[in-house]
């Protein structure tokens, strides 16, 4: 497959837009020595108009010599204006795994699990030649990788083989035994598919497994040991464009962030705030400093505390509460605390603020789906890989347990257009209530979390049981333990989007016209906050005019 070499000037262009809907994701991975229950845990908030569509993808088995069809770009399924083209073959795999595709594949059968975020880089090494984009490189590491080592490995030689054409991007990869985060970016403005050169540049690196890593839009792999083949695993000939370039010389320490994402995109905080604010939860006492985009935080830290997986939707729930930045007190939130923040153009933004922006939480409204997923070496993989998930944002959504081994999902969590209402959608009840909070943010989000924790609460409470249930069956038949958990995770899915429109239209019918249905059937009204009403000299018009009239 062959597409034609862009002009540097494009190149620019295209990575400015790529960068700008990818203003996004928030991955955490944790080592079983540092979860709760010993469980490999990755977790994402997929923040853009992204694939929120789950799909079941079977393995099979292959004839030698059959092809397998490369679409590109495969993770924005939803935009009508974004058409998903076939752009080339690639060998298949004699025998794959099942999958579970998504705007960013997450899950296969084997317990490997992937979350996602973009830096995009140096335009110097984006090359439009390169055949496979990051949702590619998962979608065939998914399929051809039964450990994150070794999904990481074939990820990395076919984006060398067939060339990398995305932005930078990392992946957090894990299995039920280890974590390795994975970093790529493109071959090179010069690379084609006939110059037998690596058509990528990439490096991983092993989380050790007593600690926690973030990752939020900027590069995260600092100085790379060549020598230490148990933690780093790097591309062919990855120093020789940066020496070339005098982005590198030999016998300098090899910094893969530097090098390959020496100004990260976004404001100053843009990136490092979320770092900085995921490390601060998971590690208070470590008492992490403030730095900008060009301030690194460490690759990984050790917990304070073992983490649950409750304990990282919690994470992906907050808006800098208690803090300097906190998004729910700051002016911006209004008199109802709100902290949901809309976008806003260069050429909007106030004299002297053009590269700046607003703050950015973890919690992000538009966000598509996120989740965080368990792998468990103790059990058999279709009951030891779960994949908590949520539709749209992460502080309003429900997370609902998806095991690996399920063979179905209910049509609702399937469908969704995205340009147009579609009531068939599962999506769409969370964004309905997501959205409809924005009237009466302080009042509609303590409810909206006591539902959630309504749902989220049973499911926790049923898990060891559910699994219990699911080894034993297993140990009489596989088949008969499959269709035991695809059985009770359609049930749970199906009594999760039924009772979140049912939920949505409650809320509707309890606050409008900036009253409020109380218990009874009246009509109450939860008025303003004191401050704001002094803020905004409320009744202060009116006070002039009757003082102006009694002078006369």
């Amino acid at each position: 497959m062959k597409r034609k070499l862009l002009s540097l000037s494009l190149v620019a262009v295209l990575l400015l837009m790529a960068a700008v809907p990818a203003l996004a994701c928030t991955p955490l991975g944790i080592g079983k020595g540092a979860s709760e229950d010993g469980s490999v845990m990755v977790s994402h908030t997929c923040d853009g108009w992204y694939d929120h569509r789950i799909q079941i993808v079977p393995g099979g088995e292959y004839a030698p010599g059959t092809m397998m069809d490369v679409y590109v770009d495969m993770c924005l399924g939803t935009r009508p204006a974004n058409p998903i083209t076939k752009v080339g073959e690639i060998p298949q795999a004699e025998k794959t795994n099942t999958y579970f595709h998504i705007g960013y594949p997450f899950m296969n059968d084997k317990q490997v699990m992937m979350g996602e975020f973009t830096w995009s880089g140096r335009e110097e090494v984006y090359n439009a030649a390169g055949m496979l984009y990051i949702a590619n490189l998962e979608q065939l590491g998914l399929q051809r990788g039964s450990t994150a080592k070794e999904a990481v490995q074939i990820m990395g030689e076919l984006a060398e083989k067939y060339g990398y054409g995305d932005g930078g991007e990392t992946l957090v990869v894990g299995d039920k035994d280890e974590i390795w985060v994975f970093e790529v970016c493109g071959g090179g403005l010069l690379w084609t598919p006939e110059s037998e050169q690596p058509g990528a540049h990439w490096a991983a690196q092993r989380l050790p497994d007593d600690e926690v890593f973030v990752g939020a839009n900027r590069a995260r792999i600092g100085v790379i040991d060549f020598e230490d083949k148990d933690n780093f695993l790097v591309s062919t000939n990855l120093t020789a464009l940066p020496e070339q370039m005098g982005w590198w010389k030999e016998g300098e320490p090899f910094d893969f962030a530097k090098i390959f994402n020496p100004v990260p995109y976004g404001g100053p905080f843009y990136q490092s705030r979320r770092e900085w604010r995921a490390f601060s939860l998971v590690a208070p006492s470590q008492e992490f400093p403030i730095l900008d985009e060009f301030g690194a935080y460490p690759f990984s830290v050790k917990p304070d505390k073992k983490l649950s997986v409750k304990d990282i939707m919690n994470i992906y729930s907050d808006h800098l509460e208690g803090t300097p930045y906190d998004l729910t007190t700051d002016k911006a939130a209004g008199p109802y605390g709100n902290p949901n923040r809309w976008p806003i153009g260069r050429d909007q933004k106030p004299e002297g603020r053009t590269g700046q922006d607003w703050e950015r939480a973890i919690a992000m409204f538009r966000c598509s789906y996120s989740f965080v997923s368990q792998s468990r070496s103790w059990l058999p993989d279709p009951v030891g890989g779960v994949l908590w998930f949520g539709e749209d944002a992460p502080d309003t959504t429900v997370y609902v347990p998806i095991y690996c081994g399920v063979t179905e999902i209910p049509t609702p969590w399937t469908v969704g257009e995205r340009h147009k209402f579609d009531p068939t959608s599962a999506w769409w009840a969370f964004n309905l209530v997501n959205n409809y909070a924005n009237l009466r943010w302080d009042a509609m989000y303590k409810e909206i979390r006591e539902k959630k924790d309504s749902y989220e609460s049973v499911f926790f409470a049923e898990q060891a049981a559910t699994e219990e249930e699911a080894v034993k069956l297993f140990n009489e038949d596989p088949a008969k333990a499959v269709a035991f958990l695809t059985e009770k995770t359609m049930e749970r899915l199906n009594t999760v989007e039924k009772g979140w429109w049912e939920f949505a239209w409650h809320l509707i019918g309890k606050y409008y016209d900036g009253g409020m249905i109380n218990e009874e059937g009246r009509m109450t009204s939860p008025g303003y906050p004191m401050k704001y009403l002094e803020e905004v000299d409320f009744g202060g018009p009116a006070l002039k005019d009757l003082e102006e009239i009694n002078k006369k």
